[in-house]
């Protein structure tokens, strides 16, 4: 049985969204906006490598009495894989754990250009600025850089029909304008976000495609919690996870990974179709020491 769907609307948390702070398409305080829309208790603004999002998610959170948990998602990498690791409730203000993440914002502009150099060894006319240039902004110092918006520029200049197009031909992990940079481990990535007095969770298993990697990164980085609910996973695997996360004793956690809306495609899933329980929110609020 599919657990989320005992949970009433206006109790319901999305702990995993993304904003024009990494490589979702709304600022902040518009996911947050859009989280009252749909009825939601409350959201995480969870970005990739930086919580520049934050402060202005939180105070807008304030003005809708919308709940804001602070979150950010840390990039990894362990058996030839990328692993993605979720923080909640961490001190935002924390100097070592900033000055951490823009250590590993200046990584991912590194494999950007890597990204960039394979496109253009394929033929591809496409340059770096040209990629910042569709932002139709400046790019904060604090703000990440990702694959999504290399994809969007390929879908502006004709090489790809949609973001999904995109990875599957060129950015998907394996094909050719992918590249693998060194990264931290997800037990280091664990480790920071327990040091900034978080709680970590090991983000989306299934799209790891592979239980035993899994298994082995909950045994050596000792999180908190796994998300269970995802967009990209089956009920088959939510059946599996919730097993594991029973099995290790981990808080089963759950968010859509809302990117926003590209070319009229929602990427990964809509803000508020995955959810999690409050009760899941005291649990992980509890795990990091918070009252």
């Amino acid at each position: 049985m599919n657990i989320e769907k005992e949970i009433d609307r206006n109790e319901r948390y999305d702990l995993h969204t993304h904003t024009r702070a990494s490589d979702g398409m709304n600022t902040p305080a518009e996911n947050v906006r859009l989280a009252k829309e749909k009825g939601l208790a409350g959201l995480s603004i969870s970005d990739h490598d930086t919580v520049a999002g934050l402060k202005e998610a939180l105070e807008e959170g304030e003005k809708q009495g919308i709940s804001v948990i602070p979150g950010v998602e840390i990039s990894t990498r362990v058996g030839g894989k990328d692993i993605h690791v979720l923080g909640y409730f961490m001190d935002l203000n924390h100097a070592l754990l900033l000055e951490r993440l823009a250590g590993l914002r200046a990584t991912r502009e590194a494999r950007n250009e890597m990204i960039i150099h394979n496109l253009q060894g394929l033929g591809i006319d496409i340059t770096l600025e040209e990629v910042i240039s569709g932002l139709d902004r400046a790019l904060r110092e604090d703000e990440s850089l990702g694959r999504p918006h290399i994809a969007d520029a390929l879908v502006r200049k004709g090489y790809a029909a949609d973001l999904r197009d995109a990875f599957d031909r060129y950015l998907g992990e394996g094909k050719p304008g992918y590249a693998s940079i060194p990264r931290i481990a997800p037990e280091e990535a664990m480790d920071w976000i327990r040091e900034a007095g978080g709680a970590p969770v090991l983000a989306h298993p299934g799209l790891y495609g592979d239980d035993d990697l899994v298994s082995a990164i909950l045994e050596r980085g000792r999180p908190v919690g796994i998300e269970v609910y995802h967009s990209d996973h089956g009920p088959e695997d939510v059946e599996r996870y919730l097993s594991l996360a029973g099995r290790y004793g981990l808080i089963p956690t759950g968010g859509s990974d809302y990117h926003g809306v590209r070319h009229g495609v929602v990427f990964h899933g809509d803000l508020g179709s995955r959810y999690v329980s409050g009760e899941c929110v005291g649990l992980l609020k509890e795990a990091a020491g918070k009252k």
